[in-house]
């Protein structure tokens, strides 16, 4: 109903004083941090220039025009239109993908626009093609010299043992003289503070002034969540200028290193792809980010830090920020470096191919190299990355390209990443590695010229994963890839996320909305075929309970594949098998969601947790039992991120689904579970195991296991279903209840249970918060879970809105 909106031109304009004495200030520009996208701007009715680049920031001289009251005018084109426009300019050779899949309800030629490109539409997203301006508009007035960018690099020197600062400004000097002056840096907690003559040239330029920190005071680097603290240095920078201006800039800096290793293994093809920091292997645990809404006014620091505290309270160390949406803004990276959480970095390039016109590669040279200044002082940053997919599209012929054109298109992906991404990110950013797309196999795909005959090779680089159809519990049709950095499955989000957006009509799986909603060709259908592997469908009569339980069944469902996966990640890390292995990362994809619809997130739209996002706060936790069959034999792994060894006892428990009592019991002591490493702890086979728990069979019981150790350490509780629980015996409808109280600034739900109970959910509606567990099995009578609230609440509000559903409770 909307899509009009999108396809007419659309002018802001506005009068406005100008605040200061024009006749003061030898350089007066009007600062556009970001306009969304292709716009004509005039002052006082004269023409300033045109911008065609959403990531770009544009500058305009306006010395000579401005006066004391102004009119302003930004004449926007329609991003649509332009798109098209520019695509049928291009008249030597398509530029595929023309048009999204028919399933999106999307606009065409995304690729031929420098603007974030879901949003002409995503197979998880809508298509609001925005217009207008949406960053920081500013006057700037100075004379002399101004200072445009700033940044601070650290490195580590081996030769001295010693940490160096590399901070580096860049100036624009007014006149047409050089202008003399120093420079001082003061860390005052490293005892470090040097003074610096320096020259400004005319024009613009830069600055590198390199400090070197004092050897009598200890350095303490800035770690990944779960690794380390995340310490930041005050650092001032005073520039005192002939003419006496000074500039006087505080900033943070943060101290370490980042190598990005591909090295060979031995017993093994290939070459290893991870991560060290501060010369430490880390395993990056976590998800890929998509923009938080389809209107970026609406994004608020409050959003991204409920976002980003939801990543890291899962134990999340890591996200992507994926190539087809927009380079995040700086609150977003600050929150980062504050919770340590490290970003790989796509360029906004995705599941294209994309023009190489001189135009085109001159707008991309400037965004790129505005985006490397504002973002490379962040910690958090470990990776730059050239693009999602587009090696893969090539290689993988995603766009039917004859045989006989594909050089065309070859060359022009070496040119656009190679030629003119990369080369301006090793030329400004000497500090952490970059690839040239994602997933890529690294050093293989450069010696194969750029594009790898297979970029999804498990023994090199990164992979992409999705199979909707195979079961997702055998842990055997997961790839044992070096580095996974997407896969996933789709769920719906939680009925009152959908309320706010439907009404009843809406609510069945088959509504039009329901279809109108799920932009990933045969989505809906995929789910149920997931769902019917393991667990029985909803057969009530009544409708809107069986859209309920449908999208409670997609949660566990999702939930239940991603956490297999995951673990068969994290248990591969220490072994090669079959020349495959050493796993170092698992990103799910995704985290968050950019509207209310079915959709691969954890968090859905407004932050509420899903089943997998409590998931994974325990297959990401930092020491994990995780189990798997193999040919009738049960092992169990100890998986740690620990940087030192543990004794631990493992603790393994076979309950018959009909009884809250177990079986049996075993005791394993001494167990060491090696520092950052996975290794199996425990094997028996499961004819064994059943006979020495009698009266069990596969059906009927089922084993659960654990990891303690004597200071209190314990991992999360973990599980092994011996069979589907649709064909489980013995499990039985039970009498679930909960109490509800206040203790302090949170909530306690006691629960309580006459059986045993699968999938424990608890829902508080639209209440914001979240629970400490949920989707659990319970196999005790009584379970206390804490509710967090982000908002205020009561003790009568949770009890109003508060449901409890158990896998038994779907009929």
């Amino acid at each position: 109903m909307y899509r009009w909106i999108s396809l007419d031109n659309w002018t802001y304009s506005r009068t406005f004083k100008t605040p200061f004495d024009v006749r003061k200030w030898q350089k007066v520009n009007l600062v556009f941090e970001g306009v969304d996208t292709v716009a004509h701007i005039l002052l006082n009715n004269v023409t300033l220039g045109r911008t065609n680049n959403m990531f770009n920031r544009y500058s305009f001289d306006i010395t000579s025009m401005i006066k004391e009251v102004n009119f302003i005018q930004v004449r926007f084109m329609s991003a649509i239109s332009y798109a098209a426009e520019q695509s049928r300019c291009h008249k030597a050779y398509s530029v595929p993908p023309a048009c999204p899949p028919p399933v999106q309800k999307g606009e065409c030629h995304a690729n031929f626009i420098r603007k974030e490109q879901c949003s002409f539409s995503w197979d998880w997203g809508p298509s609001f093609p925005t217009q207008g301006i949406w960053k920081d508009v500013r006057i700037e007035a100075y004379n002399l010299y101004h200072l445009i960018y700033f940044s601070l690099t650290p490195f580590f020197v081996r030769r001295a043992q010693q940490w160096s600062l590399e901070i580096e400004s860049i100036f624009n000097v007014v006149g047409s003289k050089p202008i003399a002056g120093l420079a001082t840096v003061n860390i005052p907690k490293l005892q470090t503070q040097q003074t610096y003559s320096v020259k400004l040239q005319p024009g613009e330029g830069s600055i590198v002034l390199l400090v070197n920190i004092s050897k009598n005071s200890t350095v303490e680097a800035w770690w990944p969540n779960g690794h380390g603290k995340q310490i930041g240095y005050n650092v001032t920078t005073t520039f005192i200028m002939e003419g006496g201006y000074q500039i006087e800039k505080i900033s943070k800096a943060y101290f370490r290193t980042v190598e990005l290793v591909q090295e060979p293994i031995p017993g093994s093809p290939g070459l290893s792809f991870y991560f060290k920091i501060n010369g430490q292997p880390i395993f990056m645990k976590g998800s890929n980010w998509i923009p938080a809404d389809s209107f970026q006014d609406r994004v608020t620091y409050d959003t991204l830090w409920l976002l980003l505290k939801s990543a890291a309270d899962a134990n999340m160390n890591a996200l992507r920020i994926w190539g087809g949406g927009i380079y995040e803004q700086d609150d977003f990276y600050d929150i980062c470096d504050e919770l340590g959480i490290m970003i790989w970095q796509d360029f906004m390039f995705a599941c294209a191919l994309y023009p190489t016109d001189p135009d085109y590669l001159e707008s991309v040279r400037a965004e790129v190299s505005h985006q490397v200044r504002r973002l490379k002082s962040h910690p958090s940053v470990v990776l730059w990355s050239g693009n999602n997919e587009n090696e893969a599209a090539i290689a993988s012929n995603w766009f039917s390209i004859p045989h006989a054109d594909r050089e065309v298109y070859i060359k022009d992906y070496v040119m656009l990443y190679v030629k003119n991404i990369r080369e301006i990110v090793l030329a400004e950013d000497k500090s952490r590695p970059f690839v040239v797309s994602s997933p890529t196999n690294g050093l293989e795909s450069i010696k194969e010229g750029w594009l790898s005959e297979n970029p999804y090779d498990t023994h090199y680089g990164d992979t992409h994963f999705y199979d909707y159809s195979s079961d997702c519990w055998n842990w055997a049709m997961y790839p044992r890839t070096r580095f996974a950095s997407e896969y996933g499955f789709q769920s719906w989000p939680s009925f009152s996320t959908l309320k706010k957006v439907s009404s009843a009509e809406d609510w069945s799986y088959t509504s039009n909305f329901s279809l109108h909603r799920q932009h990933h060709e045969n989505g809906n259908d995929q789910m149920l075929q997931q769902i019917a592997y393991h667990f029985k469908l909803p057969q009530t009569t009544d409708p809107i309970k069986k859209f309920k339980d449908m999208i409670y069944l997609t949660q566990v469902m999702q939930a239940q594949c991603v956490k297999t996966e995951t673990e068969f990640y994290r248990s591969s890390r220490s072994e090669i098998i079959r020349g495959e292995g050493h796993t170092m990362g698992a990103l799910y994809w995704q985290l968050n969601d950019i509207w209310q619809a079915p959709s691969w997130s954890s968090l859905e739209y407004g932050g509420k947790w899903k089943l997998l996002h409590y998931f994974a706060q325990n297959f990401f936790a930092p020491l994990l039992p995780v189990a798997y069959e193999d040919n009738g034999v049960l092992y169990i792994y100890g998986v740690s991120d620990f940087h030192t060894d543990h004794k631990l006892t493992l603790k393994v428990i076979v309950n018959s689904w009909s009884s809250l009592e177990p079986v049996c019991t075993l005791v394993k002591d001494g167990v060491t579970v090696k520092a950052q490493s996975s290794f199996s702890i425990y094997k028996e086979s499961i004819n064994a195991l059943l006979e020495r728990c009698r009266n069990c069979t596969r059906k009927s019981c089922v084993v659960s296991f654990y990891l303690v150790g004597e200071d209190g350490l314990q991992s999360p509780m973990n599980h092994h279903f011996l069979s589907s629980l649709k064909d489980a015996v013995g499990l039985e409808k039970t009498q679930l209840s909960a109490t509800v109280s206040q203790q302090d600034d949170v909530y306690l739900f006691d629960l309580q249970t006459t059986a045993i109970a699968p999938f424990v959910t608890l829902d508080v509606g639209s209440i914001k918060g979240r629970f400490s567990d949920n989707g659990f099995l319970m196999m005790e009578k009584k379970k206390v879970v804490i509710f967090y609230p982000w908002e205020p609440t009561s003790v009568e509000e949770l009890e109003k809105s508060f449901t409890l559903t158990s896998l038994m409770d779907v009929t």
